[in-house]
């Protein structure tokens, strides 16, 4: 099939799909806050007063959800390379995080506080290559996990997406020593013929001392 009879095909699908429609309907940015709701329901993620990290945050529909969830009293800050549309109460950083001066204005937006959750919906710009979307998908993981080490406080989660392919059992092998428990969640608004879905980790340990964790 040609790219211009993909994109067509994609577009009717996207213009069909009942999460974009409800999304629309509902004042959300994306169908992906459906995702973050379902999760959020199952494992009771975001609670208030909670101090967040929104990794990958563009166009906003986590840190909406999460915004809402948290109250007056909660602070959802969010990083992403791409630009963001304000979202009064959200404090937003462009750039990529990697970077020591992007990282730099994210801790001044935590305020020296750590982080009680950190959520990652990023994903790599696909190119159509299976092995290198796949790696560089894997490699943000790495990222998040990283970040999360970094800025997550002792019992503190991480929600991060990834890909089911090379590289994943690495990756969960680094979640388990890292946290007391992960599982594995496919949210209903994932799309039934996507690898994605999503890895939780609940009760961040400090030190990163080697262990098995626990699977769902």
């Amino acid at each position: 099939m040609s790219r211009s009879k993909t994109s067509r095909a994609w577009m009717r699908e996207h213009i069909n799909d009942p999460f974009v429609q409800k999304a629309k309907a509902e004042g959300y940015r994306s169908r992906a806050a459906y995702k973050l709701l379902e999760l959020d329901k199952k494992d009771r993620l975001l609670l208030p007063g909670q101090l967040l990290v929104d990794l990958g945050a563009a166009p906003g529909s986590w840190s909406q959800v999460a915004l809402a969830k948290l109250g007056s009293k909660g602070r959802v800050v969010a990083v992403d390379l791409l630009p963001m549309e304000s979202l009064p109460g959200v404090h937003f950083v462009q750039g990529d995080f990697r970077e020591q001066e992007v990282l730099d204005a994210l801790l001044l937006a935590m305020s020296g506080r750590k982080a009680d959750l950190v959520i990652s919906d990023l994903a790599p710009n696909i190119s159509g290559i299976g092995v290198s979307d796949q790696a560089r998908s894997m490699h943000l993981c790495e990222l998040a996990l990283e970040f999360a080490r970094q800025c997550l406080k002792p019992g503190g989660s991480l929600l991060v997406k990834v890909f089911q392919g090379a590289g994943f059992t690495e990756f969960l092998a680094g979640m388990r020593k890292s946290f007391v428990k992960v599982g594995s969640r496919k949210p209903e608004a994932s799309r039934g013929r996507s690898s994605e879905m999503y890895l939780l980790g609940k009760g961040f340990k400090t030190g990163f001392k080697a262990g098995t964790g626990s699977g769902e």
